[in-house]
């Protein structure tokens, strides 16, 4: 039997994988400084350049922020940075789409409850706007689409919660380049969409205004429900052609 060779870790992999685990065991905190490569050197009894190439591979990770003049840094998480291996090339019929919606209903529907907890009158206010603009979307279908962008925006803006934000962000603005390259799916295209698309959102706005989270969960699955349907219409009309 043949038998894989294992190689043998080069030095300043293992001092980057040991920097690693004080990282993830909590003894290295986000914006803590580390101590200078000499100090580093003999603490691991290595050599600098091993230290040095060592944070070379940690800083690629985006694990360590190396300041000229200043020293090197934990790095704090920051989600906007977080993103999704996925491509419009894959999204492109009614299973792909429908389970894209599926992840949007699992995010919204927690995102809805804790944004009516924790609004604020400036969350509120930027959902106002974007209701506004939405209303007004008849016969303007990229108006339409930027509007209901904002509110889902200003609606994860409202749960306080940074990685909430950034995955609705993700998941948002890949469902709208789907129907891009979908040959313009637009919900805003006929009035009757546009004025059943506005009621819903006024009344998950409504719910979040009231601090009403069951209600506004409610809201939100019912809105999703009707998303879910018009892009079903839309696909099935294709299939018959």
């Amino acid at each position: 039997m043949k038998y894989k060779q294992i190689k043998p870790k080069k030095i300043y992999e293992e001092v980057a994988e040991e920097i690693l685990e004080m990282i993830k065991s909590g003894k290295l905190r986000p914006g803590e400084k580390l101590d200078s490569v000499q100090l580093l050197a003999e603490s691991f009894q290595v050599s600098r350049s091993a230290i040095r190439e060592a944070l070379s591979a940690l800083k690629a990770m985006g694990l360590i922020d190396m300041r000229q003049g200043e020293g090197t840094y934990i790095k704090e998480f920051e989600p906007q940075q977080l993103s999704f291996p996925l491509s419009t090339a894959f999204l492109m019929n009614k299973d792909d789409v429908a389970q894209l919606l599926e992840v949007r209903k699992i995010l919204e529907i927690g995102v809805v409850a804790s944004a009516a907890e924790k609004r604020t009158d400036e969350n509120l206010a930027a959902m106002s706007t974007a209701l506004k603009e939405m209303k007004l979307a008849y016969g303007n279908e990229e108006l339409g689409e930027k509007a209901d962008y904002a509110f889902h925006l200003a609606l994860a803006e409202a749960s306080q919660n940074e990685l909430l934000r950034s995955l609705m962000i993700h998941v948002s603005s890949l469902l709208i380049e789907t129907m891009r390259e979908t040959r313009k799916i637009c919900l805003f295209s006929k009035k009757t969409s546009v004025v059943r698309l506005y009621d819903e959102h006024l009344d998950i706005y409504e719910s979040i205004a009231n601090r009403n989270p069951k209600h506004a969960q409610q809201a939100m699955k019912d809105h999703l429900q009707t998303v879910e349907d018009l892009l079903s219409s839309y696909f099935d009309e294709v299939n018959e052609k």
